[in-house]
């Protein structure tokens, strides 16, 4: 049974870091793209950040770019999002998708993801 479990999340200042983990288990996925996710209250999930098999392709929100870092390390079937700069509107759950294709480009839209961790709340406070 594929299972993506999330970790890293928590509270932090305006201006502070966090690093969130994706952990796969249950399934080899060094050979598909990866994304993270996330959704604030009252507002749909949006796309973050995705990455393909290779760690080569990588691709950010706008919202994000700059300050975000999405990498990852297949030996350890991880996926890690480094969060820099953080703001309150950065506030939300934030869920790691794994593509059920190998080898295919990182997607931007949620449709494209088979595979969800459960979420991880990143709280950041004004």
């Amino acid at each position: 049974q594929v299972q993506l479990i999330e970790s890293g999340g928590g509270l932090v200042q305006a201006g502070g870091s966090l690093r969130l983990s994706c952990a796969a288990s249950g399934g080899t996925f060094s050979r598909n793209a990866m994304g993270w996710f996330r959704q604030a209250p009252g507002k749909e999930r949006e796309f973050v950040a995705a990455i393909d098999w290779s760690g080569r392709s990588k691709f950010y929100a706008d919202s994000v770019k700059g300050r975000y870092t999405i990498s990852r390390d297949n030996a350890k079937n991880t996926v890690y999002l480094q969060m820099n700069s953080l703001k309150p509107e950065d506030t939300a759950v934030y869920y790691c998708a794994a593509e059920a294709s190998a080898f295919r480009g990182p997607a931007l839209s949620a449709r494209e993801y088979d595979y969800w961790g459960q979420g991880t709340q990143v709280t950041v406070s004004s």
